[in-house]
């Protein structure tokens, strides 16, 4: 089981990655595809609760910061702490994942972040 937490948590990471670059590239249907296989990564490791969720915190120290901002938005609820102090800290950055940090800090202050429903 923990073996297949941590196969899912590396999906997840690859997958982030790998659609900022498609995005990078201007590749939408490659950027897709990826995001498709990562919210697949995600949904299997909620289905396992608090387990799956606490797997994908070790994604909080990813050494990319699109990781660490995709990461810590769908972590807000379960670990908001860690989650908001990494993504407070690449909303002061620039590129993809500042965009994404400045956009879920916003939803989560106006009460409008869903990403990982109770």
């Amino acid at each position: 089981m923990v073996r297949d937490l941590k196969k899912l948590v590396e999906e997840f990471a690859e997958n982030v990655a790998a659609q900022t670059e498609a995005i990078k590239r201007g590749d939408a249907k490659s950027g897709n595809k990826h995001a498709n296989r990562y919210i697949s990564a995600l949904k299997k490791l909620r289905s396992e609760g608090d387990a799956g969720r606490g797997a994908l915190t070790v994604l909080l120290h990813h050494p990319r910061p699109d990781v660490r901002v995709k990461a810590a938005a769908f972590l807000l609820r379960y670990r908001t702490a860690e989650a908001m102090a990494v993504l407070k800290a690449a909303a002061s950055g620039d590129g993809l994942a500042a965009i994404g940090a400045i956009m879920t800090l916003k939803h989560w202050e106006e009460g409008t972040w869903a990403l990982d429903p109770e």
